[in-house]
């Protein structure tokens, strides 16, 4: 038997300083790393190391949330890091939400879009950490191809390496919750830049 505790009062949401500050000490890495962009980086943002801690995983939908705009009728994420994120900002927003694949299934339905995807869908995208933006461009499209409309792309931490310009020039309008400089993340040597 097991006595269940009810708090009347709820959990206040997290500061943009503690978000902050629970990334940093969660997720960042130093070493030598090569990210899936194929560029070099002294320091690497593990995603999975924060996405998979619940009270940043919260705080992180509910500033998702506030990226939303009235006429978003759905939100999406890329497999694999953008799954969890959907998931919360759905959450913290009521609103459906999507898993885009980065390849088809050889099984089942062999489907690039996991959940309902309508023609006419107005999609707030996001994404964990942009580099140059390639994997979160590659399921934009994916999801226009479907008649759908991508609203905004929303990343958590914007690296500052290309992926702006690149998200910008193919059309999309694109947001990020925190920078590299956010973190205090500073290039550290210029042969071998932070990227």
């Amino acid at each position: 038997m097991y006595t269940r505790i009810i708090h009347d009062e709820k959990e206040s949401p997290m500061t943009r300083e503690e978000l902050i500050k629970r990334i940093k000490e969660t997720a960042y890495l130093e070493g030598d790393f090569t990210l899936r962009s194929g560029k070099k980086s002294k320091y690497y943002l593990d995603k999975y190391l924060f996405e998979t801690c619940p009270d940043i995983l919260k705080a992180l939908g509910e500033e998702f949330a506030g990226h939303m705009t009235d006429d978003v009728t759905l939100v999406a994420g890329a497999e694999l890091g953008g799954v969890a994120l959907a998931a919360s900002t759905a959450m913290a927003t009521g609103k459906n939400w999507i898993i885009i694949r980065n390849s088809k299934k050889g099984y089942g339905t062999g489907k690039m879009v996991e959940g309902v995807l309508k023609a006419g869908d107005v999609v707030l995208l996001v994404e964990d950490i942009a580099t140059t933006g390639g994997q979160v461009l590659e399921a934009a499209k994916i999801i226009t191809e479907a008649g759908a409309t991508v609203k905004k792309i929303v990343c958590v931490i914007d690296r500052k390496q290309g992926a702006e310009e690149n998200i910008t020039q193919a059309g999309y309008k694109f947001e990020s919750i925190l920078t590299k400089d956010d973190l205090g993340i500073k290039d550290k040597d210029p042969d071998f830049p932070s990227i």
